[in-house]
C-alpha cells in the first residue's frame, strides 16, 4: 500500500498532447501519493498547456481556480468543419477558403471581443439530463445545446494562410476554442475546425512556471529523485490563491473566520467580491471569504497549519 503524503498546495503542469486532463490528475495521485487530488479547467486530449493541478486542501480552492478567465494560442483549419469541431472529429461540411487575408481575418475576429452568446460543442461534457453531452453524441443522437453566456476579453490572429488562421485569446471560464473555430470560420465565408491548441495561461498561473508532463509521469512511476524535485515546485496554499483579493486579519478577526462567524470591518473590498483570500499575519491562509461590504463572510475555512 502506497504511503500517504502531507502534499498540499498547487502544481502547474505544462499538459503534453494526448492524455486526459484525468490522466494527469491521475499521475499527480502517484506521485504525491495522495488521493485528495483535483484540477481546474479540464484540457481535451489533442490541447496542451496549462492545467492547474490541486492537492489536499488546496482542491477546496479548486471551484475558484476553475472560475478564472484562461489564454490561449489556436490554430483554425479552414474549409472542414468536423462533427466534434476539432482534428479528431469527421468531416461533416465542406467549403472553399478564398480570398481569406491577415487584414480580412482580423477583422472579422474583432466582432467576437466582449461579451456573448456562444452554444457550446455537441461532443462536451457538459450535462443534459444527467447524462455527458458527448455520450449522447457519440450514439447518434442529436444533441444542440443551449447558448451561454460568455467573454473574450481579447481576441488576436497572428496569422493567415489559405488553409488555416493562427489566433491568441483570453476568454472566461466556460468559453469553448472549439466553438469559436466553428463560429470564426463562418463569419469568414468557410468552415473550420480547430486543430491545435495550447493554454497559456489559467488565472494567475502561466506556462512559465509549469512542470513537464513528463516530469509528473516519471515521479508517478516511482522515480523519487523526480518526485523530490517535483514536491520542490508545489506552491502553497497561499500562492494558490495569488489572483484573489487578499485580506491580512488581526488576531480577533483570525478568531472570528476560524469559527466561520462574519468578519467586521472596513477592507477595501466591494461588496459581493468572492473569493477573498483572508490570511493570518504569519501569511497562513485561513479561508476563503465574500465581501459583503462592512464584514467578510466566511465560505471555505482552512485548518491550522
Amino acid at each position: 500500500m502506497a504511503r500517504r503524503s502531507a502534499a498540499h498546495g498547487v502544481l502547474v503542469v505544462d499538459k503534453p498532447r494526448g492524455p486526459t486532463s484525468h490522466d494527469v490528475v491521475r499521475w499527480a495521485r502517484r506521485a504525491l501519493r495522495t488521493r485528495a487530488v483535483g484540477h481546474a479547467g479540464t484540457l481535451d486530449p489533442m490541447a496542451s498547456g496549462v492545467l492547474v493541478v490541486a492537492a489536499g486542501e488546496a482542491t477546496k480552492l479548486v471551484r475558484w481556480l476553475t472560475a478564472d478567465d484562461k489564454a490561449y494560442r489556436a490554430t483554425i483549419a479552414l474549409g472542414a468543419e468536423t462533427d466534434t469541431l476539432d482534428a479528431e472529429g469527421v468531416i461533416v461540411e465542406r467549403a472553399p477558403a478564398e480570398g481569406i487575408d491577415l487584414a480580412a481575418a482580423r477583422a472579422v475576429a474583432a466582432r467576437f471581443i466582449g461579451p456573448q452568446r456562444q452554444r457550446p460543442p455537441a461532443y462536451s461534457a457538459i450535462r443534459v439530463d444527467g447524462e455527458r453531452a458527448h455520450e449522447r453524441a457519440r450514439r447518434g443522437e442529436e444533441v444542440e445545446l443551449a447558448e451561454r453566456d460568455v467573454v473574450v476579453h481579447r481576441l488576436e490572429v497572428r496569422e493567415a494562410r489559405p488553409d488555416a488562421i493562427e489566433i491568441e485569446l483570453e476568454c472566461s471560464k466556460g468559453f469553448y476554442v472549439r466553438s469559436l473555430a466553428r463560429d470564426l470560420a463562418r463569419a469568414l465565408g468557410t468552415r473550420g475546425h480547430l486543430s491545435a491548441l495550447r493554454r497559456t495561461r489559467s488565472g494567475a498561473f502561466s506556462i512559465d512556471v509549469a512542470v513537464g508532463g513528463d516530469v509528473l509521469e516519471r515521479a508517478a512511476k516511482g522515480d523519487d529523485a523526480t518526485r523530490e524535485a517535483l514536491l520542490g515546485r508545489l506552491l502553497d496554499l497561499g500562492a494558490a490563491c495569488g489572483g484573489m483579493p487578499r485580506v491580512v486579519l488581526d488576531e480577533r478577526g483570525v478568531r472570528d473566520a476560524r469559527h466561520g462567524r462574519p468578519v467586521r470591518g472596513t477592507f477595501g473590498v466591494p461588496a459581493g467580491v468572492e473569493p477573498v483570500a483572508l490570511f493570518d499575519e504569519g501569511g497562513a491562509l485561513v479561508a476563503i471569504a465574500r465581501s459583503e461590504g462592512e464584514s467578510l463572510a466566511v465560505v471555505r475555512g482552512f485548518p491550522l497549519a
